[in-house]
């Protein structure tokens, strides 16, 4: 497919035209008809082909059993000593439980990852992914939390030993490039994946990344990954796809992805959007700490909102959760 459909988001009242991606409140009229090196061109939504329509308007398939007709909130939790924000924070079974039972008050999903895939880091071997993820999951279930969990890695035998621990679905950063395995894993075990866009492996990736067309490109990708899944038997109502902010791409890549963000609702499956307290965050809100990035990660969250992102992966889930409601409110439909 080399032309894309991209559906203009809009929120508030009068409310007309279809619901953009099973979205209570967004909603879209119009959309830009684009193709690679050619200007886009603005459509009605009554000329568009109905299964064009049916696309970007379908509600999306339930993920771990949550509906996807509101925004939902995944909580990180990295039991790992260097990743880019909370390295070393949860590094203790008991730190590592305490979070996830105070994040599962505000969080629809805990995300746990043992591999840190920031900028520069290092693969870490498969045991001591495992060690480090498998016995926090299975901690966590021990304690009664039923949140679901997500497992965050890139290797199936680490996503493995997470699904028998309690582990609901796998984050796939490396969307099966890494270790084509896990697709099996997925298909056999029939849970939902997420498949995200990178250029380059996380200690090489920031070397001054290219694309011919960040948007195109990035579909695409992501389009030859839903069809390499579904070859492998993953059930196509299971995958949730993530642009991969912060992967392989400048500050200039991460804005125009942000700024388009609703074309992705052209392949027809949930968004998932992980902005939470990046680089470019700090670039632009000039906070150097990444723990000082909360404020500019709730703009970018609600602005993914706006443009019909489904999930949100977010390291401060009180105030996500506080800002999403207030939102909500402020778009409600009605008087």
């Amino acid at each position: 497919m080399t032309a894309r459909t991209h559906p203009l988001p809009r929120h508030g009242l009068p409310y007309a035209g279809c619901a953009l991606a099973g979205s209570g409140q967004i909603w879209f009229d119009e959309v830009l008809l684009r193709e690679r090196s050619t200007a886009p061109r603005r459509v009605a939504l009554s000329d568009c082909p109905h299964a064009t329509i049916k696309r970007l308007s379908a509600p999306r398939a339930d993920v771990c059993g949550l509906g996807l007709d509101r925004p939902r909130v995944m909580g990180v939790l990295n039991v790992t000593p260097d990743s880019f924000s909370d390295g070393g924070d949860h590094a203790t079974l008991a730190a590592a439980v305490a979070r996830a039972r105070a994040m599962a008050q505000d969080a629809d999903i805990l995300d746990i990852g043992g591999e840190s895939t920031r900028p520069g880091a290092q693969e870490v071997p498969i045991k001591e992914e495992i060690r480090r993820t498998a016995l926090v999951i299975e901690a966590i279930r021990a304690e009664g939390i039923t949140t679901p969990i997500s497992i965050d890695t890139r290797k199936a035998r680490v996503a493995e030993a997470a699904l028998d621990a309690g582990a609901d679905m796998v984050n796939d950063v490396a969307a099966f490039t890494f270790d084509p395995e896990l697709a099996d894993l997925v298909a056999e075990r029939d849970v939902p994946v997420c498949l995200m866009h990178a250029q380059g492996q996380p200690d090489t990736m920031q070397d001054n990344p290219r694309y011919d067309d960040v948007l195109f490109d990035v579909l695409t990708f992501l389009e030859d990954r839903i069809a390499f899944a579904t070859q492998c038997g993953v059930n196509l109502e299971r995958i949730i796809l993530d642009p991969g902010i912060g992967f392989g791409k400048t500050l200039e890549h991460n804005v125009t992805l942000l700024r388009n963000l609703s074309l992705l609702h052209d392949l027809g499956l949930p968004v998932l959007l992980g902005v939470s307290r990046k680089r470019f965050i700090g670039t632009i809100g000039q906070a150097e700490d990444a723990k000082d990035r909360m404020a500019g990660s709730l703009a970018v969250a609600l602005h993914g909102i706006e443009q019909g992102a489904h999930i949100l992966r977010v390291h401060d889930t009180v105030e996500t959760r506080q800002a999403i409601r207030l939102q909500q409110a402020i778009m409600e439909k009605g008087d």
